[in-house]
């Protein structure tokens, strides 16, 4: 009895040290791989969903800190990742700059590659053309390279490139243009970064409220909220100046759209600089005011409540309008006055009713946006707002711990109420409209619009164009006649190549009939 030995054998040899050099290169040919690309273009729109589902500092702050006031257990987590304001994340300028890279070593190279594809003639008629997808034979009576010539002029005349070999075959190639497409929407795609990219860089934006009446100037400090490129400061800023003169809204009263705003426009005194003419112009959504370079864009509205405040000695305290924040399509607003020259200081929260109900259910609301009916309701306090101790305040919220309620009470415009224990008094006066505008200067928006269209017409032509390839062979017969083959093949699976090969037969056999038939 024999047994056989295992013999171990090393038919692999080890594998030299990968290095810095090769690491690098390995890297790179990872980064710039088209399934890289697809991957990080994928992690580029799920990053981007935060910016449309949460409210963004750069164009609604007012939102942002309502929102962050409503949910103050996740918003602070949310915050420090920097979903207020995604597009100028660490984060997503983390993916955005390689994608840029990947886009870009994707793109070069097959640019070379399609050139050198434009200057290769078709490759040579395969030796059996009916294994080929879609394949036609028939019979002609005209010498082989008559027939030839002819399938020549032909494929020519319907813009096929075209290679003959005397004699034997001809060989076409149709579709460059598919390729040239991908090309173009792959290079539009970059444009599009840099364009985004120049906005971000060299670009700014801001946020402010203003009330009727009241005017703006482009300075940093006038903002409610503003943000920058690395390349733009806030001495750059144009030295232009609008004012406020009278906000018009209307809303629907049908049952259909009941509330849906039918005007929505701002009247403004623009002007280009400190001392320039005056300008008269009407700001409507999506009609921005275009200022020296930047546009003005009207993005909201509410309503601006007028109180006078006496304290406990009688003394006016405070007399002005206060921004609201509307909370519901109804325009149930919220608001807060604080006034710590009082005697003692006092602090009021309020809920600005356009036109007012009062339910069990609901407790008091609005039932429609526009001024029906307009009340407020009012909770004062009295004690310490908190606003000694240096730390900042959001102006659209109370600090209520370190102070006592003192009573509730609801006013129309023209009534007073007298706050108890001789604290003082609050009359409601009236009320005015604001408006919220966002102000951008954005220099690369002209070319990232041109490279999305661009891009577009790329993708289309990628599409719809065919890259597909065509062979005509013609064989003399024994009887005098000729054997013609017509077969074609698709660059891609999906190209439907029957259509291209009955039209060249037909065409073909249109020239004379022949003796035979399809075979």
């Amino acid at each position: 009895m024999t047994t056989d030995s295992a013999v171990r054998t090393d038919d692999t040899a080890p594998l030299p040290p990968l290095g810095s050099t090769g690491f690098l290169r390995w890297l790179w040919r990872q980064l710039t791989s088209m399934r890289t690309a697809l991957i990080l273009l994928f992690l580029l729109a799920v990053v981007s969903i935060p910016g449309s589902m949460l409210p963004q500092r750069g164009t609604n702050p007012l939102r942002v800190d309502q929102w962050i006031e409503q949910n103050p257990t996740t918003a602070p987590v949310l915050d420090a990742l920097g979903f207020f304001d995604v597009y100028a994340a660490p984060w997503f300028a983390a993916v955005y700059l390689l994608l840029f890279i990947s886009l870009i070593g994707c793109v070069l190279p097959r640019i070379g590659v399609h050139l050198r594809a434009l200057r290769t003639p078709p490759p040579a008629a395969p030796r059996n053309l009916s294994r080929l997808p879609a394949h036609a034979r028939f019979r002609l009576d005209r010498p082989p390279g008559e027939v030839l010539d002819d399938a020549a002029t032909l494929l020519r005349s319907e813009r096929w490139r075209v290679r003959t070999s005397p004699g034997e075959w001809v060989a076409a190639e149709k579709g460059y243009w598919r390729e040239t497409g991908n090309l173009v929407f792959h290079l539009a795609l970059v444009l599009v970064l840099v364009g985004i990219a120049v906005g971000g860089v060299l670009g700014w934006r801001g946020n402010v409220v203003v009330r009727e009446g009241s005017g703006f100037s482009n300075t940093l400090t006038q903002y409610d909220a503003w943000g920058a490129g690395r390349m733009m400061s806030a001495d750059q800023l144009a030295p232009f100046s609008f004012t406020l003169d009278d906000f018009r809204v209307d809303f629907e009263r049908g049952e259909a759209q009941l509330g849906a705003p039918r005007l929505f426009e701002a009247d403004l005194t623009y002007r280009a600089e400190p001392g320039s003419t005056p300008e008269q112009t009407t700001v409507q959504v999506n009609e921005p005011l275009v200022a020296d370079g930047a546009k003005v864009f009207l993005v909201g509205h509410g309503y601006a409540p007028r109180f006078i405040v006496r304290d406990s000695r009688g003394s006016i305290v405070f007399d002005d309008t206060v921004v609201f924040l509307p909370q519901d399509g109804n325009f149930t607003s919220t608001g807060v006055i604080k006034i710590p020259d009082a005697e003692p200081s006092l602090g009021f929260t309020g809920l600005f009713l356009p036109t007012a109900a009062l339910t069990e259910e609901l407790g008091p609301h609005s039932i429609f946006p526009a001024p029906d009916y307009p009340a407020v309701f009012l909770s004062a306090f009295t004690g310490d707002l908190g606003m000694d101790s240096g730390a900042p305040q959001s102006v659209y919220t109370l600090d209520t711990s370190s102070m006592e309620q003192v009573g509730l009470e609801s006013l129309i415009p023209g009534d007073t109420w007298q706050l108890p224990e001789g604290l003082g008094s609050i009359e409601f006066v009236d009320f005015d409209r604001w408006a919220s505008f966002q102000i951008a200067h954005d220099p690369g928006k002209e070319l990232a619009l041109l490279s999305s269209v661009v891009a577009m017409l790329g993708l289309m032509i990628s599409l719809f164009v065919r890259r597909r390839r065509m062979w005509v062979r013609a064989t003399a017969t024994e009887d005098g006649g000729t054997l013609v083959e017509v077969a074609a093949l698709g660059k891609t699976e999906a190209v439907d190549l029957e259509p291209d090969v009955v039209h060249v037969a037909a065409r073909m056999q249109a020239r004379e009939e022949p003796r035979g038939g399809q075979a």
